[in-house]
């Protein structure tokens, strides 16, 4: 690690935990800080926060946060949770990810209380909220299960902890969480806009399934051109923002191209309905090209999947002499589907989406090749002939 260490350089403190006696120990870090303000000029816009995302490339970047973007989302996030003072946050979800991150970060903000835990035992946890009287908490499914067993005779009193609803013995173990933030949780969002894009809680009802975006940031819904969308397309979520990151540390190809145009490109595909609320649709991926019309196989594909005959399916563009390129699904039926044909699949789509993006043509097959846990979409070509996408959107895209 040391060597690790050496070779990165910069002028990085790294610090150990739980490491008393080491001359890098975090302890040993705070007991020589001064006990007055050094009162330092800090650029707001500087990064003050890295946080490692591999996303769908596989490769990690570390997202580098400004103190703007944390100190705006830790408003926004406290608002929306209802976080004062007194609140009291036990951290029992993992602190690389954003996600748990934003709760600790506004708690800290509100002058709240950050208690944390080492490892998720449902037994510490139901201790360590009633011994801290903990009133929120990073809390998944399958933990409350754990919880609700191990506290099944009541023996911890759990009252103070404003959660989510859940099983009715959890429900009556706990208080049930009012905020806006329980009330409709989540919107969409990605490490590098420090969480949260577009909130469910902002703005009252939507048609949108990602709600709203936040006052902190501009969104918009664009084609591989950079030009806007009309409401109800398909296209590329991008963002700026002081809530949006300041770029990766050390990445400047990658820069360039996430942040071309002065816009954050998510790489993720969205829609704005009708009434300005956004609907997340997929990862971006791939572009079929037919003349002059952009498709996105993720959004085919999220169409073909709600049918309820169908078990998986994938999208792919093969050569067509007139239109450039013209879609084929690849479909794999569940077992008891019976006497469905290619022309279902096409009705099916042309009922949902934009006629000149449903399927010319369906391959039904048995099991879809996996690269991982993706479709293995260079096979599929291979196989279907696929081939003929634009420049830069094609083969393992």
């Amino acid at each position: 690690v040391r060597e690790a260490r050496a070779a990165v350089g910069g002028e990085a403190l790294w610090l150990r935990h739980d490491a008393e006696g080491w001359d890098d120990s975090y302890e040993g870090f705070l007991a020589s800080g001064l006990a007055e303000d050094p009162e330092i000029d800090v650029e707001p816009s500087s990064p003050v926060l890295q946080m490692y995302t591999a996303a769908f490339t596989g490769r990690p970047n570390g997202a580098l946060l400004s103190h703007t973007a944390v100190i705006g989302q830790n408003l926004v996030m406290g608002m929306l949770q209802e976080i004062t003072g007194d609140y009291v946050y036990l951290n029992s979800g993992p602190l690389f990810h954003v996600a748990t991150l934003m709760t600790t970060m506004a708690t800290f903000q509100f002058a709240g209380t950050n208690v944390f835990t080492p490892r998720v035992e449902a037994e510490e946890l139901c201790r360590i909220i009633e011994a801290e009287g903990c009133t929120g908490a990073f809390v998944v499914g399958p933990t409350v299960g754990q919880m609700l067993e191990v506290n099944s005779d009541g023996r911890y009193d759990l009252s103070s902890l404003r959660a989510f609803p859940g099983p009715p013995a959890w429900n009556e173990m706990v208080t049930l969480d009012t905020s806006p933030w329980a009330r409709k949780p989540a919107g969409y969002g990605q490490t590098e806009v420090m969480g949260m894009l577009t909130f469910n809680a902002w703005g009252g009802e939507q048609q949108g399934t990602s709600g709203r975006p936040s006052p902190l940031v501009q969104v918009r819904i664009i084609d591989p051109d950079g030009r806007e969308v009309a409401p109800g397309e398909t296209g590329e979520i991008v963002a700026r923002g002081p809530t949006v990151m300041v770029g990766y540390h050390d990445r400047p190809e990658v820069n360039a191209e996430r942040q071309a145009g002065g816009w954050h490109h998510t790489n993720d595909l969205g829609r704005r309905e009708a009434d300005g609320s956004i609907t997340f649709v997929a990862p971006k991926g791939r572009l079929i090209k037919s003349a002059a019309e952009n498709i996105y196989p993720a959004e085919v594909e999220g169409c073909i999947a709600r049918h309820p005959a169908v078990a998986e399916c994938a999208v792919i563009g093969v050569p067509d002499p007139t239109w450039t390129q013209s879609v084929k699904a690849i479909v794999v039926l569940k077992p008891d589907a019976e006497g469905l044909a290619a022309e279902d699949i096409i009705e099916h789509c042309r009922a949902a989406i934009a006629s000149y993006k449903k399927p010319r043509t369906v391959e039904f097959i048995d099991k879809l090749p996996r690269n991982g846990w993706l479709p293995d979409y260079d096979a599929l070509d291979d196989r279907f002939g696929g081939g003929g996408y634009p420049s830069g959107s094609g083969r393992s895209a």
